[in-house]
């Protein structure tokens, strides 16, 4: 018997949406919603449909050299791209849901050329200078999109490895803010330091004397609400 053939998932990552919009057109994409601690960031991406970077995709998906490479090449092959950021307190005082279109609506308003229409990554319509259609999964089937998500997250790492440096001893330049034990231990025995989200339920728990992953998944840690 003949063995089984095994199909190769390819990226499905494609200009298709983009076509159908208007021009100029922007994908944008966030980085950092979820973390303990940090800035979030977005970032704006027009491409060149002759010379559109190959191997884009969901950032997540891509390793961290993976990301540097697309990263350089993105930034001389785009149109125009731009990256924003909301800082600890302004997530703070508006939410990260706002603060993350804050981050957006920079990203969109720095870029070179102003776009008439942004494709975003989700399903929540930010308030951007241009018209915006949400796109759910977005990172994963526009290629403008993906392209935002690749230069949001690189821009945000280099941050955070900065801030390594700056606040010492929480590892932020391995999980860049994000739950892991590391950080965990360094919040129980150092306490929060000035990026922290002291919103955040880990960093609520660590304040607490609780251990912070406790809370076990990104998705959920944002503004945990403890009762007295």
């Amino acid at each position: 018997m003949a063995p089984l053939k095994t199909k190769v998932r390819r990226s499905r990552v494609t200009l298709t949406l983009e076509r159908g919009c208007p021009t100029p057109v922007c994908g944008v994409d966030e980085a950092g919603r979820g973390p303990w601690a940090g800035p979030v960031s977005a970032a704006a991406v027009i491409l060149n449909p002759r010379k559109t970077p190959k191997g884009l995709n969901d950032s997540k998906k891509l390793s961290a050299k993976q990301r540097e490479v697309l990263e350089i090449e993105i930034k001389a092959k785009a149109v125009a791209w731009a990256v924003g950021f909301a800082s600890v307190e302004e997530i703070a005082s508006l939410n990260i849901l706002h603060a993350t279109g804050l981050a957006m609506r920079r990203a969109v308003e720095a870029l070179q050329v102003a776009p008439v229409f942004a494709l975003v990554d989700g399903n929540y319509r930010f308030a951007l200078p241009c018209e915006v259609r949400t796109v759910v999964g977005g990172d994963g089937k526009s290629a403008s999109i993906a392209a935002a998500s690749i230069l949001a997250k690189t821009a945000r790492d280099r941050l955070m490895a900065e801030m390594d440096v700056r606040y010492p001893g929480y590892g932020f330049a391995a999980h860049k803010g994000y739950r892991a034990p590391i950080h965990a231990q360094a919040l129980l025995a150092q306490g929060p330091c000035e990026i922290h989200r002291l919103a955040w339920g880990p960093v609520k728990l660590a304040l607490m004397g609780r251990d912070p992953m406790l809370v076990y998944a990104d998705e959920i840690q944002d503004e945990f609400v403890f009762e007295d």
